[in-house]
């Protein structure tokens, strides 16, 4: 993606975009610290819907019409992210290069920063709130604790072994075999695997701090989707 397309054009990509930033613009920080609304009040409803609309797509079974309607929501969601974006984001000096990069925004500023790589791995437990829902809880640093100055997050690669979407060929030996992945600081993340049930989901967490460096693999989980 250049820094001119900011918003992603590819479905599935639109949807984790969304997700991404939904996950890091949230109420503290928006509010606190960039001094505007959370990307939620503008984005998880659009969202929404533009993912029900897209999953449906995927069935074999759809219609011109079908495909039709999840554009519209999908161009929807589009001008939702772009209104959030160009309105709240670029031009607030609040928002500095580590937001940025997390959001996978442009980042023009090439001077270095002094931020450590992560040393160690993630772990979290899987739950199950509803019907198609899977959520990564107690994301937490694997035995000491992490350097709270290097600001890490967490990526999650994920994939769905015979799924619809996010698919994957076979069981993964590692983390390297997961194509797919979200960001979140928050120390859980909730996958909405609708469409999918009953099938086989394998997750990978490990730490990334703002300069895109990341560290070990934490162990796979996996489960099927309820």
């Amino acid at each position: 993606m250049s820094k001119k397309e900011i918003i992603p054009r590819k479905d599935s990509e639109l949807i984790d975009f969304a997700k991404n930033l939904i996950s890091y613009a949230t109420e503290e920080l928006a509010s606190t610290k960039w001094k505007v609304a959370e990307a939620e009040v503008f984005i998880q409803e659009p969202l929404t819907d533009f993912e029900v609309k897209y999953i449906r797509t995927l069935d074999p079974r759809r219609s011109s019409i079908d495909v039709a309607v999840k554009n519209e929501a999908k161009m929807v969601l589009t001008k939702a992210l772009r209104n959030y974006i160009q309105g709240f984001l670029v031009r607030n000096i609040l928002v500095d290069l580590e937001d940025r990069r997390t959001m996978n925004l442009p980042v023009y500023d090439t001077t270095p920063t002094n931020i450590p790589p992560p040393g160690i791995p993630v772990t979290g437990i899987l739950g199950f709130p509803a019907v198609g829902l899977v959520e990564i809880r107690n994301i937490q640093a694997a035995g000491d604790k992490r350097d709270e100055r290097s600001k890490h997050g967490v990526r999650i690669y994920y994939g769905i072994v015979g799924g619809v979407a996010k698919t994957i060929p076979a069981r993964p030996a590692t983390g390297e075999d997961l194509p797919h992945s979200v960001f979140t600081r928050r120390n859980r993340f909730r996958f909405d695997f609708t469409g999918e049930n009953g099938k086989e989901v394998f997750f990978c967490m490990r730490y990334e701090n703002s300069k895109g460096q990341t560290g070990p693999w934490g162990k796979i989980i996996s489960s099927f989707i309820p």
